[in-house]
């Protein structure tokens, strides 16, 4: 269920944040978006939606005010739409003045202060309007913002000048042009904010338009028939010929094509569909005519689950943040008192004209809208730039963990190996051979695991033996019944676990499986799962990255050291025979020693793991339990993604770093400059709104990593 709330007292980037994390912090509320020149916010409910009144109440504590409405959709405003007026009329209003200023410099207690505070008193009404009512807001609440900082300083200009043309002779300048600049740039700076910024935001808005708005129906007669994409449901029919984007999620049945998945996977090689293959909303169909069977619709498909991962991400908060909140939410008071202090510093040797604008200056230059802007920019901007690669990154807390990593666990099969092994050798031990397959088929048909699909395949001209009880054993095997006789297919640690007599098993190459009958080994299987081919080259890159590598696997020790030695995984960093439970227990193992380990896994067997390490990293092909475990998941096949996702979160957490240094930066150099008078008003809104620029354009940097 979706909530749309009018907010009111937004002035900025900065604010439409503290909305959006108020609102994320209801229970119940999936995630919120927060659009700061359409003054809505749209909340996203779970299985248990909050009560709106709770959605308003938060908003209201957090400083503003918000009404439910209904959604209106497609009427979203331009970026910078709420500051244009601002900026055109404030210096539309104060160029002029400051034109004619400083080319005729009439007098300022004659004609020109009156038509300065009148051409002026508007400006200061309508465009100052957003900030007076932004800071009262605040004050309600016990709370003070940028709003109050910008409200307080141009109003003490303004407030001056006006005091100096009622009474001549007291105030040796004007400052009508002063205060009406300082707004018309600070407006200036968020009507930029919000054009850049919106770059920061474009790979989820590219995600969001990928699936198209109608579909080519098949009507039971084989007609086709075009339909609105709301008019499709489960089980529908729908053609794809060449060039066309696919509607929703749906399984192929009839025909053949190359089929552009990039846009998820970040793969720029087509991939094969035959009847059976899986389609996915968005993705191009290339040379074939295909027709699929609808499986998937709107939040239920691939495209739309990615959708949602990317806006949590956009929406979280890493703990890096705390800093800047933590600043900012005493660094508004102190700015006061410092202005305040200036002001009486100078009124006290006489100079009350300089202690006010000096101290209008302290608050403007102050305000701490880039201090706010610091992490969240660079999360969207980052987690944008995974997305595009076919990388998704959870949440900002994932950022951090990458930033901290020096080991990385590698799960084998599936993960450093192809993940689709094949037979090598079926060895009956006992006869006959006929009803020995047929068991072995019977056992392994309806298991997912690799290595049963294999041997399934292997034996598809095999007819299955009737069996009853069947069962899989995470990370043993599987188990049945037939005729009385408990049946076992599994690994050689499975069945010494079982206390099978394996001394006369023959010593033959890749990973075994034994099919057992009771307490009677019946026969052996040999499978390989060759390496992946750009495998070393992975582990070589995160070597070099000063990264230590281990491989940890439940097959035979013989096999996982050979694939650790083709990665290139030095051999003391090898773990085989490790059952599920075990993985976990080894990540804490590593940790224990110091390291910060990230785990890459596929498997439901892998869940543990990936839940017990720093980071947890999903291939594409992972169980649903997988990917939820894991804090990063690769939409494409191969694990050549690693070194890119992890480059990716790190410059982010770098970027974060940069943007918050040069807030800081930029504040304690600024205001004793603008205290001293080193820097005039004008000057100080100007500079504000360059931070504000800086921050949001280093991270914009982000958007270029391939």
């Amino acid at each position: 269920m979706i909530s749309t709330l009018r907010i009111d007292g937004m002035t900025c980037q900065n604010c439409a944040r503290h909305v959006r994390e108020a609102l994320q912090q209801v229970p119940g509320v999936e995630y919120a978006e927060v659009d700061l020149d359409a003054g809505r916010a749209r909340v996203k409910a779970g299985p248990a939606p909050p009560q709106l009144n709770a959605l308003v109440d938060a908003v209201t504590r957090a400083g503003y005010t918000a009404v439910p409405v209904k959604e209106e959709p497609g009427n979203k405003s331009p970026p910078g739409a709420g500051w244009r007026f601002n900026v055109l009329f404030a210096l539309g209003v104060s160029i002029p003045l400051m034109a004619i200023e400083y080319t005729l410099h009439p007098a300022m207690h004659g004609w020109f202060g009156w038509l300065s505070f009148a051409a002026v008193l508007p400006v200061q009404a309508l465009c100052g309007w957003r900030f007076y009512r932004g800071a009262w807001q605040q004050l309600l609440v016990r709370q003070a913002n940028m709003d109050t900082l910008v409200a307080l300083g141009s109003t003490a200009a303004f407030a001056l000048s006006l005091y100096g043309l009622l009474h001549p002779g007291r105030v040796h300048h004007l400052y009508f042009t002063e205060a009406a600049m300082i707004l018309g740039l600070i407006s200036l700076g968020h009507y930029l904010e919000a054009r850049v910024g919106e770059k920061a935001a474009g790979a989820l808005e590219h995600l969001m338009r990928l699936a198209p708005q109608t579909a080519l129906r098949l009507t039971p007669a084989g007609a086709e028939q075009s339909i609105p994409l709301t008019s499709l449901i489960h089980g529908d029919r729908i053609l794809l010929r060449p060039g066309d984007q696919a509607p929703a999620d749906g399984r192929v049945l009839e025909g053949e094509s190359a089929v552009d998945e990039s846009m998820l996977t970040g793969e720029s090689a087509p991939v094969d569909k035959t009847p059976g293959a899986k389609i996915y909303t968005g993705t191009v169909n290339q040379d074939g005519r295909l027709v699929i069977e609808v499986t998937g619709l709107g939040e239920e498909t691939a495209l739309a689950r990615i959708i949602e991962v990317v806006r949590r991400a956009q929406g979280s908060r890493a703990a890096i943040q705390r800093i800047g909140d933590r600043v900012s939410s005493i660094f508004v008071p102190i700015v006061v008192l410092i202005a305040a202090a200036t002001a009486i510093a100078y009124g006290i040797h006489g100079h009350w004209e300089t202690g006010i604008i000096n101290a209008a200056a302290v608050l403007i230059v102050a305000c701490p809208c880039a201090m706010g802007l610091a992490t969240p920019a660079a999360i969207m901007a980052g987690t944008n730039a995974a997305a595009r690669n076919g990388i998704l990154v959870r949440d900002g807390s994932a950022l951090e963990k990458c930033g901290a990593i020096t080991a990385i666990l590698f799960d084998k099969t599936g993960t450093l190996t192809e993940g689709r092994p094949r037979v090598d050798k079926f060895l009956p031990i006992a006869a006959p051979e006929p009803e020995i397959r047929a068991l072995a088929k019977a056992l392994a048909a309806p298991s997912q695991h690799p290595y049963s699909q294999a041997l399934a395949a292997f034996l598809s001209n095999t007819l299955p033996a009737p069996i009853t009880a069947w069962r899989e054993e995470r990370g043993q095997g599987v188990s049945a019944q037939a005729s009385g006789q408990p049946l076992f297919l599994g690994s050689l640690k499975a069945l010494r676990d079982r206390h099978i007599d394996l001394s006369l098993v023959p010593d033959l190459p890749g990973t075994l499986l034994g099919l057992t009958s009771g307490d009677h080994l019946l026969a052996l299987i040999s499978l390989t799962d060759p390496l992946k081919p750009r495998a070393a080259g992975v582990i070589r890159r995160l070597q070099h990255s000063r990264l230590h590598t281990y491989l940890i696997s439940g097959d035979r020790d013989s096999v996982v050291r050979s694939i650790a030695t083709a990665a290139g995984i030095p051999a003391a960093n090898v773990f085989a025979e490790v059952r599920p439970e075990e993985k976990s227990a080894i990540v804490q193992r590593l940790q224990a020693a110091g390291e910060r380990v990230a785990f890459v896994g596929d498997g439901i067997n892998d869940a543990p793991a990936l839940a017990s390490a720093d980071l947890g990293i999903a291939v594409t092909r992972a169980s649903d339990v997988a990917r939820e475990a894991a804090d990063i998941l690769l939409l494409n096949a191969g694990i050549d993604a690693i070194p890119q996702a992890l480059a990716i979160c790190r410059a982010t957490l770098r970027t974060i770093r940069q943007n918050l240094f040069w807030a800081f930066f930029y504040n304690a150099a600024a205001i004793p400059l603008a205290a001293l008078g080193l820097l005039p008003p004008i000057a100080c809104a100007a500079a504000m709104a360059i931070s504000d620029l800086f921050v949001i354009g280093n991270s914009l940097r982000l958007l270029r990593k391939r």
